[in-house]
């Protein structure tokens, strides 16, 4: 097994849960490889620099990678989307932020998690994709124009609400007068979306949700479409630009640019142990809430 490990930031799990992942694994058939950024900050922190430098590191994937591990919370694997991409490399979350929907894996289970994996007792859940394109085109949207979340348009230096004017297939549906709009996957349901009022949806919906962001007119709710629906949006309000964000990354945008979201061509490949579901996970998150973890 070839094994990538990432991750972004550094808490009071971190360390351990590095540790954990890398001196097991390391009695393993498994060749490991840690993100150059990640390996460096690990090292800075570590009283076991040595350690850690006797693995190699990686700047971008392959397909000769297994599977990649991700080190953090949800936003964390947002993240390491961006080095899986179209590899169809599987991915598993050891969660060292807050109760999430992705990173399942909780620090006190990583040694029990990673021989499951290596057993190949597992389930894979793939999980599709936006994919966004500008009119004009936008240089920063182009190298990553996918998201797994959600793709939202919303307001920019100004507390004045901006119209989202929008389009389902090429039908006008409605304009959104509103700080923004947010067009979200089951995956992303739960995220941004949820906490604007949109609905859960499970992961293996084939829908996309559109979630309006403090709309101003009452009668704008949360709508639910097929995930085959191309869907066009066009800004316009009192400032000259908005904003757009693919998940974690903005983009600028001048008003009046056209913006076509549908669904990307390839999908992420999420692992699921079997003695975890998405049900479970929500079960928890809305019977105890977010945990002390950050």
């Amino acid at each position: 097994m070839k094994l990538a490990v990432f991750g972004r930031f550094n808490n009071k799990y971190t360390l351990t849960s590095v540790d954990t992942l890398l001196n097991y694994v390391s009695k393993k058939d498994v060749d490991i490889f840690i993100e150059a950024e990640f390996s460096e900050l690990i090292k800075s922190v570590s009283t076991k620099r040595k350690f850690y430098s006797t693995f190699e590191t990686f700047e971008t994937l392959d397909e000769s990678f297994d599977l990649l591990v991700s080190i953090g919370g949800d936003g964390t694997i947002l993240r390491a989307i961006t080095f899986v991409m179209e590899l169809d490399i599987p991915i598993v979350g050891i969660n060292t932020g807050r109760l999430g929907f992705l990173a399942t894996i909780q620090v006190e289970d990583i040694e029990k998690a990673v021989q499951n994996i290596i057993d190949g007792k597992y389930k894979i859940s793939e999980r599709s994709l936006l994919s966004v394109e500008t009119a004009p085109e936008n240089s920063d949207i182009l190298e990553l124009n996918f998201a797994l979340n959600e793709i939202a348009v919303s307001r920019k230096n100004t507390t004045s609400m901006i119209t989202v004017e929008t389009l389902l297939d090429g039908q006008y549906l409605t304009s959104y007068w509103s700080d923004g709009l947010i067009v979200s996957t089951p995956t992303g349901s739960t995220g941004y979306s949820l906490s604007c009022g949109g609905p859960v949806i499970t992961p293996g919906a084939n829908s996309f949700v559109l979630t309006p962001i403090a709309p101003h007119n009452l009668s704008a709710r949360p709508l639910i479409i097929p995930d085959s629906t191309e869907i066009q949006l066009r800004v316009s309000g009192r400032e000259e630009q908005h904003l757009v964000s693919l998940d974690s990354r903005i983009a600028t945008l001048d008003n009046g640019t056209i913006i076509t979201i549908r669904k990307a061509d390839f999908k992420i490949k999420m692992i699921d142990l079997l003695d975890e579901s998405f049900l479970k996970t929500l079960r928890k998150k809305m019977l105890w809430g977010e945990d002390n973890r950050n």
